[in-house]
């Protein structure tokens, strides 16, 4: 029998049942105002003229709506364009990341290379090191091409194969590979298929809930990275939405900024409540064994 903080004893008398609901419902709005809060100013706010958007102390609705800044910002932003770039580079991030990092951790999973635990240790080891720190070195690597002394500033290789040998998604697929029966891949080798066509034809399909929260990552990480994205991509034409707004800040008024940042973290939201259900089983699927 579970243990709580309250038992079911008092949970099922009138006082503490009214207790325990009133506390939860307290605690559930408030970190709901929390967490909504910041994006209902945003959508609000997008909605203010330039000097009640400034006012202080805010104010809670707008006195008279202007739904303009929302076409000013699709248009003067040029926000299709942005907005198709930074799919684009997600598109690509999700590919190379669904291909490599599912590589590297079915093989760390099932064919046990050998030094494979130390292999594994030495990735999670990096996910301790500042992302910070790395950009100069990346930078570096960018502008030109160890070996083939080339330069990758404004090509969306620069944006991609950084994102490839991600630890942390390795990790997960590891798990999740892990807890899938050796008996399944036993039986695949007796029945003649090479390890390749084990991956692509049983674990793959099994695998599906998984692979949909790397790439949820992928896509995410893409979508509000800013500094990497400012760094090697200069030219107007391969900015990213994030870059682009922030480019087109310093002449454009505050309320339009605004609106252009909703526009931009509205794809995102869309994402997550179409796949929120798929990002929570792939999470969960690989914590137990069997």
């Amino acid at each position: 029998m579970s243990r709580t903080l309250i038992s079911h004893a008092q949970l099922r008398r009138g006082r503490g049942r009214f207790l325990y609901w009133a506390l939860l419902g307290i605690i559930v709005t408030a970190f709901t105002l929390i967490f909504i809060g910041p994006l209902y100013w945003m959508v609000t706010g997008a909605l203010k003229s330039g000097p009640e958007l400034a006012q202080t102390p805010p104010t809670l609705f707008p006195h008279d709506p202007e739904f303009t800044n929302y076409i000013d910002a699709w248009t003067n932003l040029n926000l299709p364009k942005l907005l198709f770039n930074t799919i684009y580079y997600a598109a690509g991030a999700v590919v190379f990341q669904l291909i490599l990092d599912t590589a590297a951790a079915y093989a760390l999973s099932k064919l046990r290379p050998v030094f494979g635990n130390v292999i594994l240790g030495a990735m999670l080891a990096t996910l301790m090191i500042p992302a910070m720190v790395l950009i100069v070195p990346q930078y570096q690597t960018v502008i030109s091409l160890p070996v083939l002394d080339i330069s990758l500033l404004d090509s969306p290789f620069a944006i991609w194969l950084p994102m490839v040998a991600n630890a942390f998604n390795i990790f997960l697929l590891k798990r999740f590979f892990d807890s899938i029966p050796e008996e399944i891949m036993s039986a695949a080798f007796m029945d003649g298929a090479s390890p390749l066509r084990t991956l692509w034809s049983i674990l793959l399909p099994m695998s599906r809930p998984i692979l949909g929260v790397v790439s949820i990552f992928a896509v995410t990480a893409v979508w509000k990275d800013f500094l990497w994205p400012l760094l090697v991509m200069p030219s107007q034409e391969t900015r990213t939405v994030s870059v682009g707004i922030y480019a087109f800040a310093a002449g454009t008024p505050q309320n339009v900024v605004v609106a252009a940042s909703v526009i931009a973290a509205v794809p995102t939201v869309i994402i997550f409540l179409i796949f929120q259900r798929n990002i929570m089983s792939g999470l969960t699927t690989g914590s137990l064994k069997g």
